[in-house]
């Protein structure tokens, strides 16, 4: 699990009381909702609703509205408006004034890749419902990264990443258990001779792989090495190392100094030219002006 990327876009604490409803989504990333105590319902994308419980655990595709209510009496639930949502470095606070909240949410939108290419839940389409105990501890490293975004404290983007990864490797790890359809996203992370080949794909991206030598590290034929590859993958392996690749040149061109033509031989480019025809069409720029503007966004950074 140490290929695992987990990338913090924000973090939001909702708290709904009875008879009122919030409505959210539409971010280009997937959302993790975890209920940490009460009782109402979530839709998702307009399909029925969904019991909310406590310790229950949503993964919502990108992309994707959901509305969170919780029923008073027999009169549609009153919309928290946007008066009621308050932002205090980095986390998003819904909460309707002197009312008692009967659902207490934390929600989080980030991005997760293994391996830095393989995003696991960027082609989600429908939501991941896993129910956890209080003995998960999921709400408490959920609550530590809400308080290391509100100390502001040095490294607290790493610190952040690092919770959520806990609680993705939780859900991982359950995944490897299940029979639902959702979790086949994650069956390299069960497949010993794929992982094998893939790890060394991550460690090596400029090495000079070819099929037959990535079917030898993970010891299988030719043949049944692109046909399990490409099941799990949806993609060919030459096609996920050209992603490693370039993910590999873009590192470097960011945060080193060393000469565009090193970049392209590290990456497993032989020529120049040639790397940069691969770089533009991953990135859409040249290799130098991805550097220019990599370290002239960093030095804005800095001011």
């Amino acid at each position: 699990m140490q290929d695992l990327d987990i990338d913090v876009i924000a973090l939001t604490e909702l708290l709904v009381p009875r008879g009122h409803r919030v409505e959210m989504g539409m971010i280009d990333a997937p959302g993790i909702h975890y209920n940490l105590s009460g009782e109402g319902s979530i839709s998702i994308n307009g399909r029925p609703a969904i019991p909310l419980s406590p310790h229950l655990l949503i993964i919502v595709p990108p992309n994707t509205p959901f509305s969170i209510e919780v029923d008073g009496s027999n009169v549609p639930p009153k919309l928290i408006s946007r008066d009621c949502w308050t932002r205090q470095d980095g986390i998003l606070r819904v909460a309707v004034p002197n009312e008692h909240p009967e659902i207490v949410q934390i929600c989080g939108f980030f991005n997760a890749s293994f391996g830095q290419s393989v995003r696991l839940f960027a082609e989600l389409r429908e939501p991941v419902i896993e129910q956890f105990e209080p003995a998960d501890r999921i709400d408490q490293k959920l609550r530590e990264a809400m308080d290391e975004l509100l100390q502001q404290e040095v490294g607290v983007g790493a610190m952040t990443a690092s919770l959520l990864k806990q609680i993705i490797v939780s859900l991982v790890r359950r995944s490897l258990r299940s029979s639902r359809r959702w979790t086949e996203r994650f069956s390299i992370l069960a497949d010993k001779q794929l992982t094998r080949a893939f790890a060394d794909m991550v460690a090596r991206p400029g090495a000079t792989h070819s099929v037959q030598s990535l079917a030898h590290s993970a010891g299988l034929s030719r043949s049944a090495f692109m046909a399990r590859f490409s099941e799990v993958f949806g993609r060919t392996p030459m096609a996920i190392l050209r992603d490693l690749r370039m993910r590999q040149a873009a590192i470097d061109l960011a945060t080193t100094t060393t000469s565009v033509d090193v970049v392209a031989q590290n990456a497993g480019y032989e020529s120049r030219s040639s790397f940069a025809r691969a770089f533009r069409k991953a990135y859409h720029q040249d290799p130098s002006d991805y550097r220019r503007m990599a370290k002239e966004g960093q030095a804005r950074k800095d001011i």
